[in-house]
Parts: C-alpha cells; sequence; structure tokens
C-alpha cells in the first residue's frame, strides 16, 4: 500500500508543474498588470498627470522585474516557493501572498468540506431511498430535485437567494461570517450559531449541487446492482430486503461514489468559491477575482495552484479509497 501510495504522489509531481506553468502563463496572457491600477489610482484620486502616473508606473515595473520576460518571472516565483516557501508578495494587500492565502484558504475548505459532508450525506441517502422505490412519487420527486441541482448554476442560485434575503426579508449583515458584537468573540455556543446564520445560504447552495450529483449516481448504480445474480442470491437464502440492500448492494454500488471523491473538493470549492464572490465573504473567490481585476498576479497564480493541487490530492485520496476497497486496484498499482 505504501508502494501505490508513493508512486501515486511522485506521478502527481509533473502533473502540478505543468499546471504551475499553464496557470502562470494564463494569468500573464491578458494585458496590464499592477502598474496599471497604480497609475489609474494615481490619476484617479492622486491627481498626477498622465505623464507622471506612467513615470510611476513604469518605474514600480522596473523595481519589481515586471519588465523581465514572463519565463524570468515564472522562473523566480517557482524558485522562491521551492527553495524558500515564498509564493511572492501581495502589492494590493502589502503582505506576503502566503499570509492572505493562510487568511482565506482554511475558511474555504472548512466550508466545503461541510458541503462535502452534507452532500454526501444527503445524496447517497436519497439515492439509496429512490432506488428502492423506483418509479414511485418519491423517486420522481427525488429525480426532479437532482434534476435542478446539476442544470441550475450555482451563482444564480446565490443571486436569487441574495435577493430574497435583502430585498424581500431586510436581512441584514450579508457578506461577513459573523455579527459585530462577535467578530473577536472567544468560540461559544452563540458565536456558531451566529455563524450558522451567516453562512447557511453559502452551505446549502454548494451542497445542492453535490447531493444532486450524488443522488443520482447512487440511484443509478444501485438499480444496477440490485439485478445482479449475488443480490438474487441472497434474497433466495431468505435475507431481508433491507439486509440485501445495506449489506449487499450498496457497499458494491458505492465504488463510482469513491472514485468522484477525485473531483468532489475541487467542485465544492468552486462552488463555494461562486457563491462567496456573490454573497462577498471573505474566502478565496473574492480574493482571485480581486488580485485578477488589479493585476496582483502572484495571488491569482498562488490561489489557482493551490485549486490545481487540491484537484491531485482529491485523486489521490480516492485511488487509495479505491485501493482500500478493490485489492484488484492495489495490486495494479504494485505492479507498475
Amino acid at each position: 500500500m505504501l508502494r501505490f501510495v508513493t508512486i501515486r504522489v511522485l506521478s502527481a509531481l509533473p502533473v502540478l508543474f505543468v499546471l504551475s506553468v499553464v496557470t502562470f502563463a494564463i494569468i500573464q496572457a491578458p494585458p496590464g498588470d499592477y502598474g496599471d491600477y497604480i497609475r489609474s489610482q494615481l490619476i484617479n484620486q492622486g491627481g498626477a498627470s498622465i505623464e507622471q502616473a506612467e513615470a510611476q508606473a513604469e518605474a514600480w515595473r522596473e523595481a519589481r522585474g515586471f519588465n523581465d520576460p514572463i519565463p524570468v518571472q515564472y522562473a523566480r516565483w517557482l524558485t522562491g516557493i521551492v527553495t524558500r516557501g515564498d509564493f511572492g508578495h501581495s502589492f494590493f494587500y502589502n503582505k506576503p501572498v502566503g499570509d492572505v492565502v493562510a487568511e482565506r484558504l482554511p475558511r474555504t475548505i472548512l466550508l466545503a468540506l461541510t458541503c462535502h459532508i452534507l452532500a454526501s450525506i444527503l445524496g447517497i441517502t436519497l439515492g439509496i431511498v429512490a432506488a428502492t422505490r423506483q418509479y414511485s412519487w418519491v423517486d420522481t420527486l427525488f429525480s426532479f430535485i437532482s434534476f435542478l441541482g446539476m442544470t441550475i448554476p450555482r451563482f444564480l442560485l446565490a443571486l436569487i437567494i441574495l435577493y430574497i434575503l435583502a430585498f424581500k426579508l431586510n436581512v441584514q449583515e450579508l457578506g461577513s461570517f459573523f455579527s459585530p458584537r462577535y467578530g473577536g468573540a472567544p468560540w461559544s455556543w452563540g458565536k456558531f450559531v451566529d455563524l450558522v446564520k451567516h453562512v447557511w445560504p453559502v452551505v446549502a447552495i454548494a451542497t445542492f449541487g453535490g447531493l444532486a450529483y450524488n443522488m443520482r449516481v447512487m440511484r443509478s448504480n444501485l438499480l444496477d446492482t440490485l439485478n445482479a445474480q449475488y443480490v438474487e442470491t441472497a434474497r433466495a437464502k431468505g435475507l431481508s430486503e433491507g439486509a440485501v440492500v445495506l449489506k449487499h448492494a450498496v457497499p458494491n454500488a458505492l465504488h463510482p461514489l469513491v472514485a468522484y471523491q477525485g473531483v468532489v473538493l475541487p467542485y465544492m470549492l468552486t462552488g463555494e468559491i461562486e457563491v462567496a464572490i456573490v454573497f462577498s465573504l471573505a474566502t478565496v473567490g473574492p480574493a482571485i477575482v480581486g488580485s485578477m481585476n488589479r493585476g496582483d498576479v502572484y495571488v491569482t497564480a498562488t490561489f489557482m495552484l493551490v485549486l490545481a493541487a487540491t484537484l491531485i490530492i482529491g485523486n489521490i485520496i480516492a485511488d487509495f479509497l479505491l485501493a482500500l476497497l478493490d485489492p484488484r486496484v492495489r495490486l495494479g498499482g504494485a505492479a507498475e
């Protein structure tokens, strides 16, 4: 098993390197950089002339190496990461990029994992119920819910809920994690309840899409498994239908869902990011959008690299879980 996991981790390193190259190139492709943001600020708020603002922006680019070729800039950024753990400096936040990531990424991952756990539990449970009641009104209702969850864009659903909360229900303090009185307070039950009151729209919307996928896949796989010969044999032995479903059919129907864990973490992260942008929560999403608008390239590149790394980590976890469930996967990995 250790050799299997080691091979998977080592094979992921070249993929991560290629993703870092592609990410950095895409971010640098559009015209403009943080020097342009400085120039616009000097003109609009500092009262500088166009020539003065352009001269200061050009001096800023030269001092920080932004006039160097893109491969040189990438090599400098990657060398800092590998040798010093330095992801660069955020020009807008005026702090190391690592600090910006450390402030926002844990909240994002915690919300994404919460959505993933809820989506898995609810989706698998509803999928089992739908499969065991095929063509009933329950199956039809759950299939309709699954269809909505997989087709409605999450940002659109977030806009609808935001409109209802802000303009119809007059809910205040949107776009924050806590009420002002709980902002710097130590953790307590009251603070936890206040957190739930503020983040439930993000959790509900991001969970909805994952729930729909889990429910649809579980229903389809379980229907196929229930018709398998070994399930009919279990029924012939006199086992109750509940025992047949839970002990024999469900474990085998879970294999594709385990493989799905390879993409579920980045899927939940992107879902949280989309909704957090709409609700302006201080997570990864608004930071990515803001850094892209201002040309704060090292922040954007680092966040995109982190999201790419979550996809790789998710696939490694999925391989590990599949190896535990199915020895053939583990033996195949050992034979490489």
